[in-house]
Formats: structure tokens, sequence, C-alpha cells
């Protein structure tokens, strides 16, 4: 599970930074999917207790500040008489930082005794995305262009 979550994100990545149409749908619906998986797994699979549970809160709050801070860097376009997205070189930085900062957090929750299953990497994705998502969504309500319609 863990190899495909990251293959879609890899892919993800490179379609965004080659271009791709901005749609409300695809901005949302992913993060969301992945934070459901995420939450089901921790609650069905790890049972947390208390202290995991606010290591999981923590590292989710600084996911979504972090993927807020990621959808600040795309460059936003009308393209088509839509808005199109495309990563630049600073949402690579702010992906590695988000990684690293993100793997302290790990480090410092599993030294502290938290179990690592306790932290799925479906939730931390999709926390991530989906600060990005809003973030973006909330850059792109701003130009006052539509979003790319739905793809079929």
């Amino acid at each position: 599970m863990t190899l495909i979550v990251i293959a879609l994100v890899v892919g993800l990545v490179v379609k965004r930074f080659l271009g791709e149409p901005l749609n409300a749908r695809d901005l949302f619906v992913p993060p969301v999917v992945l934070v459901g998986i995420g939450v089901y797994g921790l609650v069905n699979d790890v049972h947390p207790s208390g202290g995991d549970i606010a290591w999981v809160v923590a590292a989710s709050v600084v996911g979504l500040v972090l993927g807020g801070v990621r959808g600040l860097t795309p460059r936003l376009v009308t393209k088509e008489g839509h808005l199109w997205q495309r990563y630049t070189a600073w949402t690579l930085v702010v992906w590695v930082l988000s990684a690293a900062v993100n793997f302290g957090i790990g480090h410092l929750a599993v030294s502290s005794g938290t179990p690592e299953q306790a932290r799925p990497m479906t939730l931390a994705i999709g926390v991530s995305l989906l600060g990005e998502g809003i973030a973006l969504g909330v850059r792109a309500l701003g130009t006052g262009v539509p979003f790319a319609p739905a793809r079929r």
C-alpha cells in the first residue's frame, strides 16, 4: 500500500510540475480520501493511546500548515478560459522541507514511545495535500477565473 501511495504522489508531483488544469475536485478529493484511509487504519489497526493521538494531531497540524505554505508556491495561469497550475522550484523546496520536518516529528514521536504504525503515511500525505489544496483553492478563488471543468 505504501509503495502505491508513494507512486501516486510522485505521479501527481510530476504532472503538476508539467502544468495541469486546476480542477476543484482533483484538488480536494484525493487528500480527503487519503486522510480517510489514514484515520481508518489508525483507528482500526493501531488503537492509539492518548499520547499517540497527541503526536498524530501535532504532526497533522504541522503537515497542514506546511501544505498550506506549499499551496502558495505554484504558478496560477489562465489557459483555455480556466485556471491551470504549475509547480515551481519553490514548491520543490517546500516539499523537501516538509519531508524533513515530518521525519523529525516522526523521530521525536517514536523516541517518546509512540509506535511507528501510529503515523500512517496516507494520513501524513493526505493532510499535507489538504493544506496545499486549501491554500491553492483560496488563491484560485481570488483570481476570479473559473476552475477547470471536471475531467471525465
